[in-house]
């Protein structure tokens, strides 16, 4: 099983203990995450609203790379998700606009064809890899471990385009969070914004927002967990830029589930995570 990876600017540059996680859980569960020569920003969803037809390019263009490739897209940004699925989309139902589009991309030799796919790692692993087959490959599972986890707006919604899950009610990180033992549980807020893309318009709103669901999920359970790097970082910076703050660990969802699958907290760079969650595998109980 092997896809092309899209790690997204903000993992590369700020969040390499995502990468490094993905990786290792994609590895051990057989899955080839192969890089993408020459791949740049997806698009942003930013772009849009200033010039789609740029934006479209650049998304394009990204997935044009996959196709020579052969492969479908993983994807680890809830953003860049939504970005390359719905441009994917939108130039297969227009051919008017993938026209347009690859008159762009012809000035760089790259020709977008609309014949692959664009998954978040998250969908993947439930459809693809199947949510049997790991809990299959699990070797410990942690006991007491309550686990609330933040899905993100731009991996919801449009339903039908993105997880193909009820937007109200997702299941599908909560049900890989079970498989390692630990107890996905419910809260107030579960479902509202990280409130990071306005951080350049209002941040002090951000840092609020940030500040509310982190001391919702502190009072319900340990650790709260996350599929999208933009959303981790507004969890845990709102945290570091306060006296007293609840010091709730943010993880990204491979670290859980890569340490239930047996894999060293070094591999999965457990120690980059700057809210203290070292201590998780004390957690763990062998199967």
């Amino acid at each position: 099983m092997k896809y092309a990876l899209f790690v997204g600017c903000t993992t590369l540059s700020r969040l390499q203990a995502y990468e490094k996680s993905t990786r290792k859980v994609a590895e051990r569960l057989g899955v080839e995450l192969l890089d993408m020569p020459g791949s740049s920003c997806c698009g942003t969803t930013y772009l849009h609203t200033l010039d789609k037809i740029t934006a479209l390019a650049m998304a394009a263009r990204n997935i044009a790379i996959a196709e020579e490739m052969g492969l479908d897209i993983v994807t680890l940004c809830n953003g860049c998700t939504e970005v390359l699925t719905k441009a994917n989309k939108e130039l297969r139902e227009d051919p008017v606009l993938k026209k347009k589009v690859n008159e762009i991309l012809s000035e760089a030799g790259v020709e977008y064809k609309g014949i692959i796919e664009v998954k978040h790692f998250v969908k993947m692993l439930k459809e693809d890899v199947g949510l049997d087959k790991i809990e299959d490959e699990m070797k410990y599972k942690f006991n007491g471990l309550k686990v609330g986890n933040h899905y993100g707006c731009h991996m919801l919604k449009p339903y039908d385009v993105f997880l193909g899950e009820d937007p109200e009610n997702p299941q599908v990180m909560d049900e890989l969070v079970a498989l390692t033992g630990a107890e996905p549980i419910e809260y107030p807020n579960k479902l509202e914004c990280c409130a990071g893309p306005i951080m350049g318009v209002r941040e002090n709103v951000t840092w609020s927002v940030g500040m509310d669901k982190v001391n919702t999920v502190k009072k319900y359970g340990d650790v709260l967990s996350t599929a999208c790097p933009f959303c981790y970082l507004t969890f845990e910076r709102c945290q570091l830029m306060i006296e007293n703050a609840p010091n709730l660990p943010v993880v990204h969802i491979p670290q859980l589930l890569g340490l239930a699958l047996g894999i060293d907290s070094g591999d999965l760079a457990l120690d980059q995570n700057k809210i203290d969650s070292k201590w998780l595998p004390e957690k763990l109980e062998a199967i």
